[in-house]
């Protein structure tokens, strides 16, 4: 999408951000102690605070929600989704009855039926029971049958032991459904492996001193056979400490073998490389360009403009050249799709012969399938694409020979339930895809419409939000509402549908009978118009996703849907940050805001768990040239004494080793302490970044947030 030039000196939107304090670079941070994350004090404070909101919000009514939300969480009717391996369909399952789950597999025909025959591999709740850990399943990765047969016997486990990103791997055998005595077993730590085959990996992890880099991530990949330890496991890649991490994969594709290995310089930039002949030919592209390799050939999409070979790719399209071909110098590439002022790339996948692409129009989905062609490709687009929806489609099992063009296709909506679909991808779009299961109904979704509209920000920009109103809504002001947002990171919101927000908030009622309105923000920083639309926000352009945050809420007050004292909003992780800046520089139009695992002090931000990464979306504090920028959205410099804050409510995890615990301690800390005693905090003991661990961990979550904010609002 084409951005108009800022005019950041009249807003053309009457709406000024509240003026903030100037941080100095030796300022006073009279809460560094509780960036302890364990220490018995520290702890001590956060079992107060949360006792503090716990009695705020539990009653008799929030455990009658609680149990509502828990039961679609639980729920025996949700899809299983599936991953296809040999002639099996693996997937990962929680209910009442296994909190913590089930890891099994079953047959396409049983796959097929409304209750599946299950072949449990691996129970989660008993494997707790008899280690006396509580572990969370995070992944399998199972080895290529080495005789080119079907049967797939052993696997990589990830099991974390809190939720977090640190997980231990150990190999396991299918056929006996246990580990593997003497096999290979990696201590917890943040790893990425991948099998060169039978007898050795490629282990990224933490190998001790200087392996690690500054965002707390593995900067060397070596090379473990089957009986070693990593003390002697043999170099294999590394990545200077400055970067973000490095790590190798194996593609054990019949025919295209090869191994790939991938120095990410930060989020944005990365340098990939192909193993040949005992050494490393780097595929030369920008360093912003994204690299996927499909059988013969190599996909590029641009961040930026690209000039190739004499020609202009611009930012956001997808191009195409046989691999062998670019390495011996041919930079003719093929255009597969061209970005417009609607229209995005969301996504992309392989089938075996056919590329899948998801795109964004006005973030609805539209999907197109192409088929490489002698000096051409040809192209075709799934028809029946419905409005104000999602669907996405990805491959069943590319390497299957017998069924590798078949996808599977999802379809969801605000007030649509999910349903799983299966398709053929064919040059010509293949015969139309043939439901496979449908989410039932978790709420009385027909009594709601779903609207997008387009809010005018501070620039110019036209900002578009969707909204979830009950049919009949009244647009005089009165209805609580719920301003969801994130922001960053080239993520796209699109309409999902949640049975937990329906119950959560679209069907409770306030005293004179109205409903609630769930409304979601496609601000900058996202992905929702491709690259150029994140690139938008980065970094010193941080503040115009909050100004398209603001111009949504704004324009729901215009339009008469809700009025400050009904409004609120929420957000997670970077959208933690997002409605942080909300309360510190717009809390005039906010009546209540929820914060999730955030980040706020972005003053250290860079020095806690993971931040180090974040610098290409953020900026470096350290420089103080950046700094200067950085200061106007770091909400923890922002607070001020005596300001009108709307009532806040900040959680977090204990075990979240991403964004840390620490700055929502932090925030909630310093907001008491200058006097605002509406600030309410609740930290979880396990579930990593999500914060939950199992479903009654993330129901309670989830309702804490909401309940919260219908107590301000409603």
């Amino acid at each position: 999408m084409t951005l108009p030039e800022p005019n950041a000196s009249v807003p053309q939107d009457g709406l000024t951000p509240q003026a903030s304090p100037t941080p100095q670079a030796g300022e006073e941070d009279e809460f560094l102690w509780l960036e302890d994350i364990h220490g018995a004090e520290q702890l001590a404070w956060v079992r107060e605070q949360n006792s503090r909101t716990e009695a705020l919000l539990v009653s008799a009514k929030y455990r009658r929600m609680e149990a509502s939300v828990l039961e679609v969480l639980d729920s025996s009717d949700r899809i299983p989704m599936a991953t296809k391996r040999g002639d099996w369909y693996y997937n990962f399952w929680r209910d009442e009855a296994n909190p913590r789950g089930l890891w099994r597999r079953t047959g396409w025909d049983s796959y097929r039926q409304e209750t599946p025959e299950w072949d449990v591999l691996l129970d989660l709740d008993e494997l707790g029971r008899s280690e006396g850990r509580d572990w969370v399943f995070a992944g399998a990765q199972l080895l290529r049958p080495a005789d080119g047969g079907r049967e797939y016997r052993r696997a990589l486990l990830s099991l974390s032991p809190d939720g977090g990103d640190a997980k231990e791997v150990r190999e396991f055998d299918l056929d006996t459904r246990s580990f593997v005595d003497g096999g290979f077993r990696l201590p917890a730590a943040k790893t990425n492996v991948s099998w060169l085959d039978e007898d050795t990996l490629l282990v990224a992890t933490d190998f001790g001193p200087g392996s690690m880099t500054a965002s707390s991530y593995p900067r060397t990949v070596r090379v473990l056979r089957r009986g070693g330890t990593t003390a002697d496991a043999e170099p294999f890649f590394e990545v200077p400490a400055e970067h973000v991490m490095a790590f190798a994969v194996h593609d054990s594709t019949p025919g295209f073998e090869r191994t790939v290995a991938v120095d990410m310089i930060d989020f944005y930039n990365r340098r990939v490389h192909l193993r040949r002949d005992g050494g490393w030919d780097l595929i030369e592209v920008p360093t912003d360009v994204n690299v996927d390799l499909h059988r013969q050939w190599l996909v590029l999409r641009p961040r930026q403009d690209w000039e190739c070979g004499g020609t202009l790719h611009p930012a956001g399209s997808l191009l195409v050249v046989e691999l062998e071909r670019f390495l011996a110098g041919e930079r003719a590439l093929t255009t597969l799709f061209t970005p417009d002022e609607h229209t995005a790339l969301e996504a992309w996948s392989w089938t075996k012969d056919h590329l899948l692409l998801n795109l964004l129009q006005d973030v609805s989905s539209r999907i197109e399938v192409l088929t490489p062609r002698e000096g051409s490709w040809a192209r075709s687009v799934v028809t029946g694409m419905p409005a104000l929806e999602s669907v996405s489609v990805s491959a069943v099992d590319d390497e299957d020979e017998s069924c590798g063009n078949d996808y599977w296709l999802v379809a969801t909506g605000f007030t649509t339930p999910t349903s799983l679909l299966r398709g053929t991808a064919a040059a010509a779009g293949g015969a139309a895809a043939e439901p496979v299961k449908r989410s039932p109904s978790y709420f009385n979704d027909g009594g709601y419409r779903v609207e997008q509209h387009f809010a005018v920000s501070r620039d110019g920009t036209r900002v578009p939000y969707f909204q979830v109103a009950s049919a009949d809504l009244v647009l005089d002001g009165g209805n609580p509402t719920l301003l969801s947002g994130y922001g960053g990171f080239e993520i796209s919101r699109t309409p999902a549908y949640s049975g937990a927000v329906g119950r959560s908030w679209l069907e409770r009622r306030t005293p004179d009978g109205r409903g609630g309105v769930y409304v979601v923000a496609n601000i900058r920083g996202g992905g929702e118009y491709g690259p150029s639309w994140h690139r938008a926000a980065l970094r010193e352009n941080r503040h115009r996703a909050y100004e398209d945050f603001a111009a949504v809420a704004q324009d729901l007050t215009r339009r008469g849907v809700t009025s400050r004292g009904h409004l609120g909003c929420e957000g997670r992780s970077n959208g933690g940050l997002l409605v942080g800046n909300m309360l510190t520089l717009y809390p005039e139009l906010f009546g209540a805001v929820s914060c999730g695992v955030p980040l706020l002090d972005m003053r250290r931000y860079t020095r806690l768990s993971a931040g180090h990464s974040w610098i290409a979306e953020y900026g470096d504090p350290d420089d103080p040239a950046q700094w200067e920028f950085i200061r106007t959205f770091s909400p923890y410099h922002n607070v001020r004494a005596g300001a009108e804050y709307p009532p806040s409510f900040i959680w977090t995890a204990t075990s979240d080793d991403r964004v840390g615990p620490v700055q929502a301690r932090k925030m909630a800390a310093r907001l008491q302490r200058l006097g605002h005693a509406n600030a309410w905090f609740y930290e979880s003991l396990e579930g990593g970044h999500t914060g939950a661990a199992d479903n009654k961990q993330a129901a309670r979550l989830h309702c804490y947030s909401h309940e919260f904010l219908w107590q301000q609002l409603a």
